[in-house]
């Protein structure tokens, strides 16, 4: 009997336990949250200025006084890391915004259609998912030139088709289901019961590409930027950051590991956020 009540008791726990208390959670929202922070407060990490020289501390290694070590011509790593982030972050943040809102219009676009289209959008959507995103970033670079705007773009672009595929799937299922059936019999407009009743019940599963899709596009992003055409020095920017302290790995590998690592930890941090949130939302916010 006692064994039973045991069972039944862990059973209770588990189905009633909050998913957003456990460490596979509070971890990375810690961290996300932390960035958040550094992005809107920058001051509050380090008194330094990301470009303020100081050329009696060139290449200083991490200590007390510089945390992150100084770079080649003695400017806090730190604290470009720290103002780096904004800008980073931003461009993340934009160019998820610009892969969703052009993966809803035409996933929906591509679901909703006539025959002729939705098949020539189809086929248009297999051409784009066969390309790596960050090899099409740099194909829209190419086109568009480098620049933090023109970088946004490229990566948001990049994004549209895995977001477009997503919401065409999306779409084709919720047109099928009873209450959209409801609304045509009401004789609602196509466009109402597609802003009404499609496109927000599409957005969930979209919610949660988005945010594993923030930290894809801070990668690539960055990644840009390391191969020179992103952002570029001296604008303190991670992926910039990176492609100034290659030339130092030697006698300074501090200048490029440690923005390395905390590119890598954001990255990892917004990816399990996202991940996390997709098992929450799956099954119901109840584990």
């Amino acid at each position: 009997m006692s064994d039973f009540l045991l069972a039944a008791s862990r059973r209770v726990r588990a189905r009633y336990r909050n998913p957003w208390l456990t460490p596979g959670t509070l971890i990375p929202l810690l961290l996300v949250l932390l960035l958040s922070v550094a992005v809107c407060f920058p001051s509050l990490f380090t008194s330094y200025r990301p470009d303020d020289m100081d050329l009696g501390a060139i290449l200083q290694p991490p200590g007390p006084v510089h945390w992150f070590g100084t770079d080649q011509l003695g400017r806090d790593v730190f604290a470009r890391v720290i103002y780096g982030s904004a800008l980073s972050l931003g461009i993340g943040a934009g160019a998820t915004l610009v892969a969703s809102t052009g993966g809803i219009l035409l996933g929906t676009l591509a679901g909703l259609a006539p025959r002729a289209v939705r098949q020539t959008l189809v086929r248009l959507l297999d051409v784009l998912l066969a390309f790596p995103d960050l090899l099409l970033a740099l194909l829209a670079i190419a086109v568009l030139g480098r620049g933090p705007e023109n970088t946004l773009l490229a990566v948001g672009l990049a994004g549209i088709a895995g977001y477009a595929r997503l919401v065409r799937a999306q779409v084709l299922q919720v047109r099928l289901s009873g209450y959209v059936q409801h609304a045509v019999a009401l004789g609602e407009s196509p466009l109402t019961i597609i802003l009404r009743h499609i496109i927000p019940n599409t957005l969930r599963p979209l919610l949660v590409l988005a945010t594993v899709g923030m930290g894809y596009a801070v990668l690539s992003a960055s990644a840009l930027s390391f191969l020179g055409l992103g952002v570029t020095p001296p604008t303190a920017e991670w992926g910039a950051l990176l492609s100034e302290g290659r030339n130092f790995l030697d006698s300074a590998p501090w200048v490029s590991l440690l923005p390395a690592s905390v590119v890598a930890l954001s990255v990892i941090a917004i990816t399990l956020l996202g991940r996390r949130l997709q098992t929450i939302m799956t099954k119901g916010g109840i584990e």
